[in-house]
């Protein structure tokens, strides 16, 4: 949603977007995928029109059958902001009367899931448990290389939260979901199942065999 302007305490907000853009293209290209970016700014993440077409068009170019976004609750607010605007505009960029011209409609509404807030607890630190857990174990590897490209975000995180190991905190958090099925590493995901979006678990489908369902979270 961002380049992250706000992130840095030693360069200004030009210099740290530049650096951050980059490292998000690289750490999307260690699994060949590709980097988006909304250029909405840190802290004025705003679920408005212009916001909203923004992100609505960048799901009619990609035409996604899935889509993982932030959790609704969360300790931040502009990770709240985007799960909503994500929810939206999957339902959003299948109708027609929503004009973006050049892009096609999604033939369908996307399947929604959410993933872990921060540290797995919500805005009131109370505990969230993902109903679906994948077993990320044998792919933890790349998920810590994809990480370690965020370099900039390790610099920032120990000034603003006092975090300085960023891996070792997502590992962290990575086996005490795992502990909950049965292996070294997971991750943890809720689907939304409001009316009108697909109730099938693609993401299971998807994962054959590394996707594990616990009772649902309220939160």
């Amino acid at each position: 949603m961002t380049p992250g302007q706000a992130g840095s305490a030693r360069l200004n907000a030009e210099q740290i977007s530049a650096v951050r853009r980059v490292e998000a293209a690289h750490a999307a290209a260690v699994v060949g995928g590709s980097y988006h970016c909304m250029e909405s700014e840190d802290v004025f993440i705003a679920y408005d029109k212009p916001t909203l077409l923004k992100v609505i068009a960048l799901f009619r170019e990609v035409q996604p059958a899935l889509v993982i976004t932030a959790s609704p609750s969360d300790y931040m607010f502009d990770h709240e902001i985007t799960s909503h605007l994500a929810q939206t505009a999957c339902m959003a960029a299948t109708i027609g009367n929503i004009e973006i011209p050049g892009l096609p409609l999604l033939a369908q509404v996307p399947h929604l899931y959410y993933a872990d807030p921060v540290q797995g607890k919500d805005r009131f630190g109370a505990e969230v448990t993902g109903s679906l857990l994948v077993d990320v174990t044998d792919v933890m590897p790349v998920k810590e290389e994809m990480l370690c490209h965020h370099a900039s975000q390790r610099d920032w995180l120990k000034v603003m939260s006092g975090v300085d190991e960023f891996v070792l905190m997502m590992k962290s958090f990575s086996e005490r979901n795992g502990k909950l099925i049965g292996v070294r590493y997971a991750e943890g995901y809720r689907q939304h199942l409001g009316f009108s979006y697909p109730q099938d678990d693609l993401l299971a489908a998807e994962l054959d065999g590394f996707v594990y369902s616990l009772p649902k979270s309220r939160s």
